[in-house]
């Protein structure tokens, strides 16, 4: 299966993994099905890159980007999909189910960089890690048994990502589509990255005014993490938001 542009576009980013034969089979599902773009956060295991389940895919897990910190590693993606098994846990992210979540990433991998985030083993993504997150899809599983294996659960997400891509209406475009994938893509979203400059400045500045502590709960900085994600901005707009935002931060810290 040749790699499309589309498909060079996604993130594959593993947080916080526990075991490395789960990275492993992650690297092999995305070899299976032309994915070549793995990033590992703060993984439980140093020697993951060895991992013997990474069959047919050792170059790839080998080529792996490690990060110290989720807000890095999907800091240049313009959508960012975190998984769950929503099992008894209050969301604050539209949940999605899996074919229209794909439909979804698919659409955004046209013009833009997608991160697709999987958490522990044991406990899945946190609630900061969902923070960072625009939406959330769930695989449709069992209700007795919801929680899937992370290399099973990477292999049928990149499934059916690559399940529609190949419909009639994908095929008759994919000539198309192989060209415009040559030339430079035009982004309007924002980055993760950018938003997150938003953030930190949003918080700086609600400090600095007295509406906010000096030093704000987790949980009101993931909330606000949240509502800068909702607000859907385009990278021009973003620059402008942070612009106004620093000078805003830097006339009340000054006392002008």
């Amino acid at each position: 299966m040749p790699i499309s542009g589309e498909h060079d576009r996604l993130r594959v980013v593993l947080v916080s993994t526990r075991n490395p034969l789960n990275i492993g089979a992650a690297a092999r599902a995305m070899s299976n099905f032309g994915f070549r773009h793995l990033r590992v956060v703060n993984p439980y295991e140093a020697a993951f890159r060895e991992a013997r389940s990474a069959v047919g895919a050792s170059a790839l897990l080998k080529s792996a980007s490690e990060y110290a910190s989720l807000a890095e590693a999907m800091a240049d993606c313009t959508l960012v999909v975190g998984t769950t098994a929503a099992r008894h846990r209050e969301l604050q992210h539209p949940l999605r189910g899996l074919e229209e979540g794909a439909r979804l990433i698919r659409k955004r991998l046209a013009s833009g960089r997608v991160a697709l985030l999987f958490g522990s083993e044991k406990r899945g993504l946190s609630n900061h890690d969902l923070s960072y997150c625009h939406w959330l899809m769930r695989v449709p599983t069992h209700d007795e048994h919801s929680s899937m294996n992370l290399g099973q659960a990477v292999a049928v997400c990149l499934y059916e990502l690559v399940r529609g891509a190949q419909s009639g209406s994908q095929r008759k475009r994919s000539l198309k589509e192989s060209r415009a994938a040559r030339q430079p893509q035009k982004n309007n979203s924002a980055a993760a990255g950018q938003l997150e400059r938003i953030t930190a400045t949003l918080l700086e500045a609600l400090c600095a005014s007295g509406y906010m502590k000096p030093q704000p709960a987790a949980s009101t900085e993931e909330k606000v993490r949240r509502l800068v994600r909702r607000l859907n901005l385009p990278a021009s707009d973003a620059d402008l938001w942070l612009g106004m935002l620093r000078q805003m931060v830097w006339k009340m810290k000054s006392g002008e």
